[in-house]
């Protein structure tokens, strides 16, 4: 994905999703961080992808780590990437990484292609309606060509901008202000805003397991898995605990007073903190919040299409009735005169 690319495509997405699969593959066969971005460097899979590549792989050969390297080589990479990237380095997991964002790139990329292919026919139909309605009272002399193509294009002219503005705001390339307003906005959704959170949730545990398993200390690693799960509210929050946590306060006292986690990941932390198999019911936990949050994503990618098309079907019937109600109205008219 160029960093200049106002709206990605689907095409974008599996792009980025074919660059993970390949570094989760050379690095998984145990070659170097370096060696695996110069392979891919001469054949990337998308030619927006080698000046970026060449310039990490500088830095790396300077000193830098991987993710202070994609850091310092552009906005290319979204944050979140980078987030997970770091914990799948400090972790000594990269590959693991590597593989969740290749999964996840690809989803994204099979949905909104899903998408798009259902949108194509009631898109053809709204389009059909806006030029079709208004052509009548051209044919019978009623408007002009002028008004006929005010009421055409300047209707679709506006929708094409609102779509446009509503794609791209959508997207999670924006600073974490931006994306805080609209997981605030989508939270009250149905099905929407909980399956949102639920893969948050299954990010942040997935994350928090290999920073723990690492050694990395539990206060660094709820931080870090709560920037991984890309969830400005979670951020907020495990970072609003630090000072209790680092006052003595356990990570499931401070998770349980913040009140901004399911009860059942609430309860399911504690019994593993408690049993001493954090790794066990964190990795469980990932399991059912990935499983659980893709499921209803996907509900919503298959029913969106269809509200479309249901409201654009009411919208031609509305008018087609408007149409020949005022028809009639003209007979009538001409019949009492």
């Amino acid at each position: 994905m160029s960093p200049s690319a106002i709206i990605i495509t689907p095409g974008q997405l599996s792009r980025r999703a074919e660059l993970y699969h390949q570094l989760a593959q050379l690095t998984a066969a145990g070659l170097p961080i370096v060696r695996a971005l110069e392979q891919i460097e001469r054949h990337p899979p998308s030619h927006a992808f080698r000046k970026p590549l060449r310039a990490a792989i500088c830095e790396i050969n300077t000193g830098s780590t991987l993710t202070e390297a994609l850091r310092n080589t552009g906005n290319w990479i979204p944050s979140f990437d980078i987030a997970l990237l770091e914990a799948g380095e400090r972790s000594g997991r990269l590959d693991a990484c590597f593989r969740v964002l290749a999964d996840y790139y690809a989803d994204r990329a099979r949905m909104a292609r899903q998408m798009i292919s259902d949108l194509t026919y009631p898109i053809f139909l709204f389009h059909f309606a806006i030029f079709i309605l208004p052509f009548a009272d051209v044919f019978t002399g009623k408007i002009s060509l002028l008004v006929y193509a005010l009421k055409t294009f300047g209707v679709l002219f506006p929708t094409y901008v609102v779509g446009a503005a509503l794609i791209y705001a959508g997207q999670g390339k924006h600073g974490e202000a931006w994306r805080s307003f609209i997981e605030h906005l989508l939270h009250p959704i149905p099905i929407l805003g909980t399956g949102r959170r639920e893969l948050a949730l299954g990010r942040l545990s997935m994350a928090l397991e290999a920073l723990i398993n690492a050694g990395v200390s539990i206060v660094e690693a709820w931080e870090l898995a709560a920037t991984v799960s890309g969830s400005p509210q979670l951020r907020r929050t495990v970072h609003g605990w630090k000072p209790a946590v680092l006052a003595g306060q356990t990570p499931s006292e401070a998770l349980s007073a913040s009140g901004k986690f399911p009860d059942m990941f609430d309860n399911q932390y504690h019994s593993g903190e408690i049993s001493g198999k954090l790794d066990e019911t964190l990795r469980r936990m990932r399991q059912y919040y990935q499983e659980e949050g893709s499921r209803k994503i996907h509900t919503i990618s298959q029913w969106l299409p269809r509200l479309v098309y249901l409201g654009i079907a009411m919208m031609i019937g509305w008018r087609i009735i408007g149409f020949y109600s005022n028809h009639f109205s003209e007979i009538e008219k001409i019949t009492n005169f």
